[in-house]
């Protein structure tokens, strides 16, 4: 890598020298050949960047044992297998941040005849791969390869626009519950996680009492439950976790006097009647 300089008019070309760093692992042909081998010799990527090149600028950086790698343009996702298998070498413990639009594979291509629509799911892939692939190398290293595929969403509440004279009874009756048809729970989970400010990478639990499905966010600091008609034995068991805050949806309770209820045994067994939240 070098910084080109311009001549001026009627000057001689420069002959300042270059600054390299290079590295044969580092070629396009061979970071192609990188890829092909892990999706068993089918070319679903064009022009990777190197997995080494990118751990050896990770190092350069100075990054620190439990940093956070961002990566803007993460394309096949060859910055989270470099951050995998660094952490592997030097037992680091780094996580990464992987930003990718879904463009499209071109009907054409080897990669969307091997069954995948858009770059985004060769990159998903790409990190199942390499982190089986690095842990079957590292059998000493106690590594977590786990992640978490999100999607930028408009809002779970559906948009009320209407004026008095344009509500019908139709209308009405759409309105008892303000939460969009298409949401699953987990658009929800994940929803009031953001309100609350909370790390999307924490730990989440699914539980359930007499088949009610409640979730459990970093060991109770956030107990969320989207189900109709949530039983008081339901309500009890969560109040009596303690959270710092627990959210239900308004259609969770059947009439006013029941959600008023919530608040009271939260206030009796927490001593806290604000960190009851209904969606």
């Amino acid at each position: 890598l070098y910084k080109k300089q311009r001549p001026q008019l009627g000057d001689l070309p420069s002959k300042r020298g270059k600054t390299t760093f290079y590295n044969p692992s580092y070629s396009t042909a061979n970071s192609n050949a990188e890829i092909k081998k892990l999706f068993e010799n089918k070319k679903v990527f064009d022009y990777t960047k190197s997995m080494y090149l990118i751990k050896d600028f990770v190092s350069l950086a100075n990054t620190k044992p439990d940093d956070i790698i961002l990566d803007f343009f993460s394309g096949s996702a060859t910055t989270a297998h470099a951050v995998m298998q660094l952490n592997a070498e030097d037992g680091g413990n780094r996580r990464f941040i992987m930003v990718q639009l879904p463009e499209k594979c071109e009907e054409e291509s080897e990669a969307f005849k091997a069954g995948y629509k858009n770059i985004c799911e060769i990159g998903k892939e790409r990190i199942r791969r390499a982190g089986e692939k690095i842990k079957a190398e590292h059998p000493d290293k106690d590594m977590d390869i786990g992640f978490r595929v999100l999607r930028i969403d408009s809002t779970n509440m559906k948009d009320v626009y209407y004026k008095p004279s344009d509500m019908t009874q139709e209308t009405l009756l759409d309105s008892i519950d303000n939460i969009k048809n298409d949401r699953t729970d987990l658009d929800l989970l994940f929803g009031v996680m953001v309100d609350c400010g909370l790390p999307l990478d924490m730990s989440i639990e699914t539980k359930a009492i007499d088949g009610k499905t409640y979730y459990v966010v970093n060991h109770g600091d956030l107990v969320a439950c989207f189900e109709q008609d949530v039983p008081e034995k339901l309500i009890y068991e969560i109040a009596n976790m303690k959270p710092q805050c627990a959210v239900f949806r308004d259609s969770s309770f059947a009439t006013a006097k029941d959600k008023v209820n919530v608040t009271e045994i939260f206030k009796n067994i927490t001593g806290r009647d604000d960190c009851v939240k209904v969606l």
